[in-house]
């Protein structure tokens, strides 16, 4: 599930909220995000997950590492709940959004309350969807030994929640 051109998306598993306001001091924003970096929140909320694809930048050892296309990982502990997580999608309109993040956006941001364009979206079956893009889901028993590879790398990576992620193994 990917915004069209002049909107952007928020998603939660909330299916009730119907205005999004800035919380205050600690985040001034109303957080979004377009078609490239949907992608990233295709899990439930507090699912560690590390994010790797091949930029312009990354060399040919690093595509490799990858086999030249995008991935997604997360820990085995987690399969369970992205396989049964209802998740929703809010669409706005760009508009009030500009890009959070340089040189390459990682976010849409706004700093005014915002209300969604309609109703949230069942963004439905998060294993199909990672299928449908071509994103390979990879499971792990611990995301750090890939978090540090591709932290070591040319290639472009996110690192999400990874406060949550299995330190043991």
């Amino acid at each position: 599930m990917r915004p069209p051109a002049g909107q952007v998306l928020h998603f939660s598993e909330d299916p009730h909220i119907t205005r999004f306001a800035p919380p205050g001091s600690l985040s001034p924003y109303v957080w979004a995000l377009n078609a490239e970096q949907a992608p990233a929140y295709w899990f439930p909320r507090d699912c560690p997950r590390v994010l790797a694809w091949p930029g312009p930048r990354t060399t040919v050892a690093d595509r490799g590492l990858l086999q030249d296309h995008r991935v997604h990982a997360i820990e085995y502990g987690w399969l369970g709940r992205l396989r049964t997580v209802l998740l929703y999608a809010y669409r706005f309109d760009a508009r009030p959004f500009r890009p959070l993040g340089t040189p390459d956006p990682y976010a849409m941001v706004a700093t005014e309350a915002v209300q969604p364009l309609g109703p949230p979206e069942p963004v439905g079956d998060l294993l199909a969807l990672h299928e449908r893009a071509g994103i390979e889901l990879r499971l792990l028993p611990s995301l750090w030994k890939l978090h540090d590879l591709v932290a070591a790398s040319s290639l472009q990576f996110s690192c999400i929640r990874m406060r949550n992620a299995d330190a043991s193994a």
